[in-house]
């Protein structure tokens, strides 16, 4: 698969360099971390250094920095957490720490390539290893079957101040002088992560980027399980080629919603996509090597799956996918199913929902799923946001603090992401609209944009952010508010994104191919 590069695209603006002017990297000194007690720390020289390419980075080599990693628990909660900090040879003066995925607090080492590559020193931590990418691991658990609270707070936000402490302190006694802008940078869980610092601890990062973030993280644990869930209760698992039918269907009859025809659904509040009207049309099934008729059951899971978990009462207990949403792409999507050599297809669970599922909320990590009914997956929803949310929530619409620390929070989501839910981002958005004076006043300090026909962090059919991290710098540094952020698709089609709410308005008659063709506008243009 060839590598994207999104959301950790990092460029350095001009600031002065420096060069370790502090303690040799083999003599740095074992940093004071408040609430925790080193166990060992390391320190060592690399000198023409090479990471191959990763899904978000690109390859570097010829890198030469100081590799600092510590390894430290908190007294008393049985805990280890391991952090790294890489620290350049030429250093721009900034530190960036790189956020997590899934599970997982951190990226690995090969993350900061990136950034040191250009001039950062940076960091990442493993936060106490409660799971890797999309499972929860035993760690999870206590040798007694309860949860071990502590590793869940370590994931959730304990290791994160703890990182940001380390570096910085480790940046000082490298080069003599402490980072003069520190930065966050992450997409989905690495997303919530940086919500988390701009909600509990403001004063950590003066530039927080926090895409397609995972702040509602318990009800997003359960959500991402409900196509299953439907599936399993309505005996009914679509082969993979009903479902891309559907989702054909759905751009083409909202493409031109937002006035122009690019194979993007920008307008996904004016699309009243209705799948029952497919059934009995016969398509041809690869999976199958059949014609399949699509059937009122195949149409009722789909138009489950799009609305989202909702009580047999007509209570939305979270958000379903846009229209035109597809299923899979770089990360695997929350519907998956696979058709057997027999022809028949069947259903799997989302592997981050399912895990934590088992091993959080029924503590038995063999708990089968597969028999959920609908009344037993709606109970765990009130029982989950009692048990977990205070710990992994992270939705709090006060950032007043955080204002006041001179902060700025920049966020972008696709709005055909296939894991994480739009609709949770945009609602957080309103909320603090709500609590904070109102959309022009929040502006100066979050600004949101919203990325039509792309997928989860990256991939999908439409115009991803190629730019984001650098205008973030520009708006700390320089104070360059960002109206637009610049985005083109691995098709090569450009668009400028608008701030939330706006939204890119076609002038009707101009090049569609042109980003000048486009202005931030209230609504959309005339459909086509």
């Amino acid at each position: 698969m060839k590598p994207v590069f999104s959301s950790v695209v990092i460029f350095a603006a001009s600031i002065a360099v420096a060069t370790n002017t502090g303690a040799p990297c083999g003599s740095i000194p074992s940093p004071s971390i408040p609430g925790g007690s080193v166990l060992s720390f390391s320190s060592n020289s690399q000198t023409n250094y090479t990471v191959q390419a990763g899904l978000q980075w690109p390859q570097s080599s010829n890198l030469s920095f100081c590799n600092f990693t510590v390894v430290y628990t908190h007294p008393g909660d049985n805990d280890t957490i391991t952090t790294t900090v890489w620290l350049p040879a030429s250093w721009n003066g900034r530190f960036q720490a790189i956020g997590g995925g899934g599970f997982s607090a951190g990226a690995g080492e090969d993350s900061l390539s990136l950034p040191v590559s250009k001039g950062y020193s940076a960091s990442t931590t493993d936060g106490g290893n409660i799971g890797a990418n999309f499972n929860v691991g035993s760690n999870a658990l206590l040798p007694n079957g309860s949860v071990n609270w502590a590793v869940i707070e370590d994931f959730s936000y304990r290791s994160l101040h703890d990182m940001a402490i380390i570096a910085k302190e480790v940046a000082k006694s490298y080069y003599g002088s402490a980072p003069k802008y520190s930065y966050w940078n992450g997409c989905s869980t690495g997303g919530r992560q940086g919500y988390t610092e701009a909600q509990k601890y403001p004063e950590d990062y003066d530039g927080i980027m926090a895409n397609a973030p995972a702040i509602n993280m318990v009800q997003v644990g359960l959500a991402l399980q409900w196509p299953y869930v439907v599936m399993q209760n309505e005996h009914t698992a679509p082969p993979q080629c009903v479902f891309d039918v559907f989702i054909l269907a759905a751009i083409k009859q909202c493409d031109g919603l937002d006035g122009v025809k690019d194979g993007v659904i920008s307008d996904v509040d004016d699309c009243h996509f209705d799948p029952y009207s497919l059934v009995g049309k016969k398509i041809a099934c690869n999976e199958t090597g059949t014609r399949v008729t699509i059937s009122k059951a195949h149409a009722t899971v789909y138009h489950k799956i799009l609305d989202g978990p909702r009580t047999f009462q007509g209570k939305r207990l979270w958000y379903g996918y846009n229209p035109g949403t597809g299923l899979q792409d770089f990360f695997p999507g929350i519907v998956q199913v696979t058709t057997l050599a027999n022809g028949t297809t069947v259903a799997s669970p989302e592997q981050l929902s399912d895990s934590f599922i088992r091993y959080l909320l029924y503590r038995d990590p063999n708990h089968d799923t597969s028999t959920m009914t609908y009344q037993q997956y709606f109970d765990l929803f009130p029982r989950a946001i009692d048990e977990f949310e205070a710990v992994l929530g992270t939705d709090n619409p006060d950032l007043s603090a955080f204002k006041k620390a001179g902060g700025k929070l920049l966020t972008w989501h696709g709005l055909a992401d296939n894991i994480l839910f739009s609709d949770g981002t945009i609602q957080y958005r309103e909320r603090v609209d709500a609590l904070m004076g109102g959309s022009s006043k929040v502006d100066d300090f979050y600004r949101l944009f919203l990325a039509p026909g792309v997928s989860h962090c990256m991939g999908g059919v439409g115009a991803m952010p190629n730019n984001a991290f650098q205008t973030l710098v520009d708006w700390v540094e320089k104070g360059a508010a960002p109206e637009k952020l610049s985005a083109v698709s691995s098709s090569g089609l450009q668009r400028d994104l608008c701030k939330y709410p706006l939204v890119s308005k076609y002038d009707g008659h101009s090049n569609p191919n042109l980003t000048s063709s486009y202005s931030c506008a209230t609504h959309f243009g005339k459909p086509v």
